[in-house]
């Protein structure tokens, strides 16, 4: 048996994590001289309140070598290996903390880098759970994500570059900085990356931008499935952009709340999707 452990950046929800049982291990936001476990010690409403306030900006940090330790001994009591799925490595050491914990089992845990964040690891983390279930091997399960992950997108903008400036996750997207007067950056997380996407004046050719991409990934892939994530601000915008894909092939997998930690960076109003292919 295959049990699935993953981290908080893959903002699934808790009935998601019920219903596979899966394990989240909590990153850290450090705000207010005090380091808090991602959505179960502070939310992202939490952090632009402070942040409007005057507070100084957030910092996040990932969970300990210790931290995945505890989760696997515990996953391991209920199953025979963990597929132990997180977030970019080019976004956080998160990696390197799972895959030293790893080292202390004997092979009974898998790390996968999902080269992704946020739907986009959640999605992987659910196709992985559900495959699981279907009683397909490790080897089997790793490759099918591997397959996914060269294949997937994701295609957000963000109201401000600012957060993602200041936490240093802006990769390629460096040069959408400095942009004119309701200008909204596209940006896209590509080889683990945050990277530019484009650009587009006004918030409703933004909308239209994410509609667009939508679109032409359904076109490429048949059944190909969409999961939308938003942090606060970017509610009303989110529903415009699913309103505007009426009779488009997508299966509608829901929307995420964008937890603390990626919040930290993408900062308040932020909208967008993760698409990958059907699953065979």
């Amino acid at each position: 048996m295959i049990t699935i452990v993953t981290d908080s950046t893959s903002d699934l929800l808790e009935s998601h994590l019920k219903q596979y049982d899966i394990t989240s291990v909590p990153l850290y936001v450090l705000f207010g001289g005090s380091m808090l476990k991602d959505s179960l010690e502070i939310n992202p409403g939490q952090i632009f309140r402070g942040v409007r306030e005057g507070k100084a900006p957030p910092s996040t940090s990932q969970p300990s070598p210790a931290e995945f330790a505890e989760a696997y001994r515990k996953a391991l009591e209920k199953a025979d290996h963990v597929l132990s799925i997180h977030l970019s490595s080019q976004l956080s050491g998160t990696m390197g903390s799972a895959n030293l914990a790893a080292q202390e089992f004997g092979g009974k845990v898998t790390v996968v880098d999902s080269k992704s964040v946020s739907a986009g690891l959640g999605m992987q983390v659910l196709r992985a759970a559900q495959r699981a279930r279907e009683g397909r091997s490790v080897s089997d399960i790793v490759a099918e994500l591997e397959g996914v992950q060269r294949a997937m997108n994701i295609r957000f903008t963000v109201d401000t570059l600012e957060f993602l400036r200041r936490n240093g996750r802006i990769g390629g997207a460096q040069a959408l900085l400095g942009g004119l007067l309701n200008i909204k950056p596209i940006l896209e997380v590509r080889g683990g990356r945050v990277e530019a996407g484009g650009r587009v004046r006004g918030h409703k050719k933004a909308v239209q931008d994410i509609v667009d991409h939508v679109r032409n990934f359904a076109s490429a892939h048949s059944n190909a499935r969409a999961m939308f994530l938003y942090t606060e601000g970017g509610e009303e915008s989110l529903r415009e952009v699913r309103a505007g894909l009426t009779g488009v092939n997508v299966h509608d997998l829901g929307a995420l709340t964008i937890g603390a930690v990626v919040a930290t960076h993408a900062g308040p109003g932020a909208f967008g999707v993760a698409m990958e292919p059907s699953l065979s």
